[in-house]
């Protein structure tokens, strides 16, 4: 009996209508837009529709299915130790894989990383590590393994060898506002995840104002969306929710994210990005077996960043894929936008709340992310906050400092900040920035 003939019409229109596509009918579209012969206004089509009918868990098995044999599975067979990664679902401020990543190789654990861009308003960690000059995020497949296997770490993107269908769907989900799609999301991360040889994964799902969940029932459910399709497709898991309703750490952008990065990694210890580094580096060490209980792996990654070796383990990843590791040393070498324009408070007080699906935006509007397929990312532009949730102010005094191409763009970007720093008289109650294990 001959296959039917296949057509992206019928398929879109099928789920259009909110029938179950068959796992024939996903390959086909996926490899499509992997390959180019279906083009991208269809794939936007069949996007939009996934986004509005959904998907049920066989269905989104066989796209994350589709997704990973649309390119090269790397088995890193000369790796014999258990792999880990962590997968964020993306916040603004969040470098914590430029920190947790070496931290963790640091105690022994393998780490093959295969990260995103920036999509919507948060940021992309590769768009972070290519602010470091000479850094590549584009390696062969084997010189992934090579590297993981010779320093424990090594972060790159999807390449036409790894997941080249996430690649595509990646860039058409960020500007066809299909981003928030469960089904669509748990495919981009797991094929990611599996195709790069990974064996066990730990998700940080952002629940917030800020983040694509926002609220900590929808991050439980993406956990238990996350986890049936990875149960079905043989990937270990863990998840950590934690808190989206400020930036993460003091710096929005690029290259000033990275600066950030290599202050942590020098020992000064920002809370929120150790509570959040520390609550996913403790679950990765113990999938990965180096410790017996979260108590003793916090312990060793404690010792491991207070000692320098996390440090080191960063300079060993940025030299071995091409970057500049003497940023490690001196990251005032990476360079920022030359206009700079203070954020004031217009009264004393306290700082109350950070509008942080706002922050994000108006960094993606300087140029730290993109509006459209195609924008180039400034990585020299972004937002250094002086002042944080619950700090107090007074009048007049610098709240942030927006860095900008032009001094019209920082002017514009303040007034934005301004409006969304909120400001009391009463210092506000603390609240916890991890929130929950699933």
């Amino acid at each position: 009996m001959r296959a039917p003939v296949l057509s992206a019409n019928d398929i879109i229109a099928r789920k259009q209508k909110g029938d179950s596509l068959t796992g024939a009918e996903i390959e086909w579209m996926v490899h499509g837009a992997a390959s180019g012969r279906v083009p991208d206004y269809q794939i936007s089509a069949f996007l939009m529709a996934v986004y509005f009918r959904g998907m049920s868990i066989r269905e989104t098995r066989d796209l994350t299915a589709a997704m990973i044999s649309s390119g090269k599975v790397l088995k890193l067979k000369t790796i014999k130790d258990i792999k880990v990664d962590k997968h964020s679902t993306g916040g603004v401020g969040d470098k914590i894989s430029l920190i947790l990543g070496p931290l963790v190789a640091s105690v022994g654990v393998h780490v093959p990383m295969i990260s995103g861009r920036s999509l919507g308003h948060t940021g992309g960690t590769l768009d972070k590590l290519e602010s470091i000059p000479g850094f590549k995020t584009r390696l062969t497949a084997g010189a992934f393994e090579r590297t993981v296997k010779k320093i424990g770490i090594c972060i790159i993107g999807q390449t036409d060898e790894i997941a080249p269908a996430d690649r595509k769907l990646y860039s058409i989900r960020d500007v066809t506002s299909t981003i928030i799609c469960q089904p669509l999301i748990v495919g981009s991360i797991l094929s990611k995840k599996i195709a790069s040889g990974t064996d066990a994964v730990v998700f940080d799902i952002k629940c917030g104002e800020g983040a694509f969940m926002k609220s900590v029932r929808e991050g439980r459910e993406l956990a238990a969306f996350l986890s049936r399709v990875a149960s079905q497709l043989g990937l270990k898991t863990s998840t950590i929710l934690t808190s989206m309703e400020e930036p993460l750490g003091y710096c929005v952008g690029n290259a000033i994210e990275v600066r950030e990065t290599v202050e942590v990694l020098r020992g000064r210890l920002i809370d929120d990005l150790l509570d959040v580094t520390l609550a996913l580096g403790s679950e990765m060490v113990v999938l990965a077996g180096k410790a017996q209980s979260r108590k003793e792996a916090t312990t060793l990654l404690r010792s491991a960043l207070l000692g320098g070796k996390a440090l080191q383990k960063f300079k060993q990843m940025v030299k071995a894929q091409g970057g500049d590791a003497t940023i490690a040393d001196n990251p005032r070498k990476l360079k920022l936008a030359r206009h700079r324009t203070f954020v004031r408070a217009a009264r004393s007080g306290f700082v109350a709340d950070i509008d942080t699906l706002e922050v994000g935006r108006i960094a993606t509007v300087l140029g730290a992310g993109r509006l459209k397929a195609g924008d180039r990312v400034d990585p020299r532009v972004g937002i250094e906050f002086l002042k944080k949730r619950g700090d107090p102010v007074r009048g007049r005094e610098p709240m942030a400092i927006i860095y900008a191409s032009s001094a019209s763009a920082g002017r514009q970007a303040a007034r934005g900040l301004r409006a969304a720093m909120r400001l009391s008289l009463r210092k506000p109650r603390p609240r916890p920035v991890v929130l929950g294990r699933v």
